[in-house]
């Protein structure tokens, strides 16, 4: 399936119907009063937040959504059928801005979670409702009330309890396959990752953790470079970071710093949240290198450093739980 987190969507509520013009007739009543019913109300357009999708890609080759018009009144003081509410379902996350994406409308942050986002227009008043003692017989009757016509945009931001960074091919989407259920595309080349992959850690029969694997932080990244700045909004609802950092790297430490440096130029809260360093691929280097590094490390930033080596599974859960130990300490 196509990762989508941004797509403009066309909304049309239900006009409403019209009011009626009718009178009443029965046998031996030559002149009745009026009996015109109330056109019904336009059906709305309601958008509700769902955690079972995790992209727009629904909305790719749908982009119009239209909900029924109220039916017309009708004799007898019939009041029309109102039209149904059209439901459009969205992924947990989802924002609502307005048709030229500078005011927020909406914010789903909650599974279920259902907002009103087009009403529909109002029925239209029958003549019933014109009789007065001065007009015994009235013929007028209202129209229905157009209902809302614009554009939106919905631009989602995946919702996860740890958010996983780095430089492209630092071992991010090996570190995820290997300690969730999620697949990502793994390869020895940068930019293998063209979207954000999740999956879940299990801690235990009844607990787990959604981590999320952010792809295409480069120098510039945050000006547009690399896969631009699209992916670094996703961090923002991340409780806590895990930065992985190839140890093989010429320089870690620059490597380090130049994502950091990323999160900073795009929003200054980015790089307050709680992080967790780990240094990946430690396998491939000598045990006294590692050490140095890490030592390294932990004398130039104030963050925890942990080893973590794949042919050694239990180095990433030890990582993963250290971590839900930082969101602890965050709540």
């Amino acid at each position: 399936m196509f990762f989508i987190d941004e797509v403009k969507i066309h909304l049309k509520a239900g006009d409403g119907g019209n009011g009626a013009v009718s009178f009443h007739r029965a046998k031996f009543i030559e002149f009745g009063g009026p009996d015109g019913g109330n056109g019904g109300s336009g059906g709305n357009i309601v958008l509700i937040a769902d955690d079972s999708m995790t992209t727009l890609a629904s909305f790719r080759y749908k982009q119009h959504f239209i909900s029924t018009n109220g039916a017309n009144g009708s004799g007898n003081n019939k009041t029309g059928v109102s039209g149904d509410d059209l439901i459009i379902t969205v992924p947990t996350g989802t924002q609502v801005f307005d048709d030229t994406y500078s005011y927020l409308m909406h914010d789903l942050e909650k599974d279920g979670e259902r907002v009103m986002i087009a009403k529909g227009g109002l029925g239209g008043a029958g003549n019933a409702c014109f009789k007065s003692s001065t007009s015994r017989a009235p013929t007028k009757a209202i129209k229905g009330k157009k209902g809302d016509t614009f554009s939106i945009w919905l631009s989602l931001k995946l919702l996860s309890d740890i958010g996983i960074i780095g430089l492209p091919n630092a071992g991010k989407s090996t570190f995820l396959s290997m300690v969730t259920d999620a697949k990502p595309k793994v390869r020895d080349y940068p930019f293998t990752t063209l979207s954000p992959q999740l999956g879940v850690f299990r801690i235990d029969m009844n607990t787990e953790v959604v981590l999320a694997d952010i792809p295409g932080l480069i120098e510039g990244a945050s000006e547009g470079l690399g896969l631009g700045d699209r992916f670094l909004k996703h961090i923002e609802r991340c409780n806590v970071l895990i930065h992985v950092v190839d140890a093989t790297d010429q320089d870690p430490i620059a490597s380090y710093y130049t994502i950091r440096n990323e999160l900073a130029k795009y929003s200054p809260t980015l790089v307050e949240k709680k992080e967790l360093v780990v240094l990946s691929k430690c396998d491939l280097i000598s045990e006294d290198a590692v050490t140095v590094l890490q030592n390294t490390f932990i004398n130039s930033i104030s963050r925890e450093v942990m080893q973590c080596t794949y042919v050694a599974r239990d180095t990433m859960r030890k990582a993963i739980l250290k971590a839900i130990e930082l969101i602890e300490c965050h709540d």
